[in-house]
């Protein structure tokens, strides 16, 4: 990782700062992106070394703004962890309101405008990777949280997509999906696994749908060299 460049998008939630202190602890260069000043300086005191940027990533002018800028302090990126989104539902059908889905379709519209600026720098780099965190929803959808696992698929469909550019323009770049029933809780371990992604063969990781699970996750100490195992596509 040392010498690498990683932008994290959406990066002052728990998971975050738990990715940030992983890459930065294994030598990465760091990016943190997000929409809150006051967040950012948190994180920035709490991972030593981070470097950060305010920006709105739904919106692609300031996206291509925020990428001129890291090229003139850091250079390319070599990685991108995307963590923006939450969770928001209930209520049955008729409970997938129009405000939930504009909150979920934010969250795609970051994924799609920062893979999209971001993409040449993926392809250039000789370790290109993308990372996304999606959900068991994708698999097992429930009425009360349609819209979610709905931006969930789209997510999942779109990096896939991107996975297949890379098979074709870049084979040793790599995007992979991280998949979780509930992330709090597994912090940590998705730091690890992010890390993990440099150490991977390409074509074991890109594509590919990766499961943490609580059962699955031993003491820090102990966690397991091997990579992930697949989901069914």
């Amino acid at each position: 990782m040392a010498g690498r460049v990683v932008l994290i998008a959406g990066a002052t939630s728990a998971s975050g700062a738990a990715v940030a202190r992983a890459l930065t602890s294994a030598g990465a260069a760091v990016v943190a992106v997000g929409t809150r000043s006051d967040a950012l300086e948190a994180l920035r005191t709490s991972v030593p070394g981070v470097t950060t940027h305010t920006c709105d990533l739904s919106d692609h002018g300031a996206v291509v703004s925020l990428a001129a800028a890291i090229h003139d302090s850091v250079g390319p990126v070599d990685g991108l962890v995307h963590l923006v989104g939450g969770w928001r539902g209930g209520g049955g059908l008729a409970g997938q309101s129009d405000e939930d889905w504009d909150f979920f379709d934010r969250g795609f519209r970051t994924l799609r405008n920062t893979t999209r600026v971001f993409d040449d720098d993926l392809v250039a780099s000789p370790a290109g990777r993308l990372a996304i965190v999606s959900s068991t929803a994708v698999d097992s959808p429930t009425a009360g949280g349609a819209n979610y696992a709905a931006a969930k698929a789209a997510a999942d469909a779109w990096v896939r997509a991107v996975a297949q550019g890379f098979r074709k323009r870049a084979p040793q770049a790599a995007a992979a999906i991280f998949v979780v029933r509930a992330l709090d809780g597994l912090e940590e371990r998705l730091g690890y696994e992010v890390v993990r992604l440099w150490s991977a063969a390409p074509a074991d990781v890109n594509g590919a749908r990766l499961p943490i699970s609580p059962s699955a996750q031993p003491p820090a100490a102990q966690l397991p060299a091997a990579p992930l195992p697949r989901m069914n596509q």
